[in-house]
């Protein structure tokens, strides 16, 4: 089935998925959207010398035009943090730039999903759906789906098991007040919580904090030792564009702007949605301890103080 991606912001994390996209063969048309006219174009030129060795589909750098006929629009564009500068202050520059990319963006298209991956991506997520004026189904951010894979990795570390065979959530912000889903953490569907300290699944309350501290701090570690992050996210940013479109009503966290939903309303965060052709098919709501649900709230706040701050 034919499928348009329009990736905007062919940076670290914009060509890294735009590479994925072509190992996986996730589309039948790639375009290419970048400030850096030459930089759109070296990579789709580089995208197209592995042709052969991947996937037939068609890749080119483009303008804002090539947004019509997309089904999914991926930004991966904004600004990245000066020294000294503050979060609000970067938060303003990156408001003004979508401002300006979404405002090329409709004019060509009402139909296509947009998929947010530009940090604070909570918060441009929000920012994207007020600007648009879209259903709230298909204006999504990456959520917390790498936080998530993070998580899963870290226990996968300490039990010595392939994270694959841990089932786990990270939901909240994509930040600093994410919160880790202890409750609902299982292996072969037994809670980890049942496990007692003979077990091999048994993760002590000591241990808990660290993976917490170690989800939360990757990014912070990974931008101190090579400057950037882009592998997982862009994997990330693979697998919710294959949910989408390929209609395989996976649940993954993403960020989705909620209406009630755990008990929040008027912001975006990551929580557990049914993805397919629509975008998101439906919020899930997962059962919470009392801590969990009091973390999500803490995060629900700082984020509508932030986004208020903003004028949004």
């Amino acid at each position: 089935m034919a499928s348009k991606i329009v990736l905007i912001g062919s940076g670290a994390v914009g060509a890294t998925f735009a590479y994925t996209v072509l190992v996986k063969g996730l589309a039948t048309e790639l375009v290419i959207i970048d400030q850096n006219k030459d930089k759109a174009l070296g990579d789709a030129l580089d995208l197209n010398h592995g042709l052969m060795l991947a996937y037939p589909m068609k890749i080119k750098a483009g303008g804002y035009e090539d947004c019509e006929g997309a089904d999914l629009i991926v930004i991966a564009a904004g600004a990245a943090q000066r020294p000294g500068e503050t979060r609000l202050d970067l938060m303003g520059r990156n408001v003004a730039i979508f401002r300006s990319i979404l405002g090329e963006v409709t004019q060509y298209t009402q139909t296509a999903i947009l998929l947010i991956a530009t940090n604070p991506v909570d918060l441009l997520t929000l920012v994207a759906l007020k600007i648009t004026g879209w259903p709230k189904n298909r204006v999504l951010g990456s959520g917390t789906l790498l936080d998530s894979s993070r998580f899963r990795y870290l226990v996968g570390q300490k039990l010595r098991i392939d994270p694959r065979s841990v089932h786990g959530l990270i939901i909240g912000e994509h930040g600093d007040s994410e919160v880790p889903l202890w409750s609902s953490l299982n292996v072969v569907g037994t809670p980890l919580e049942d496990h007692e300290e003979n077990s091999r699944f048994y993760i002590s309350p000591e241990e808990k904090e660290k993976i917490y501290e170690e989800t939360r701090g990757a990014a912070y570690e990974i931008i101190a030792k090579k400057g950037a992050t882009y592998y997982a996210i862009a994997l990330a940013l693979a697998r919710i564009t294959e949910a989408i479109l390929r209609d395989q009503r996976s649940i993954l966290p993403v960020s989705a702007y909620l209406e009630g939903e755990y008990g929040v309303s008027d912001i975006c965060l990551g929580v557990p949605c049914v993805l397919g052709n629509n975008g998101i098919e439906e919020i899930v709501q997962v059962p919470l301890s009392q801590e969990e649900r009091e973390g999500f709230l803490k995060s629900a706040k700082t984020l509508k103080e932030f986004s208020h701050q903003i004028g949004f």
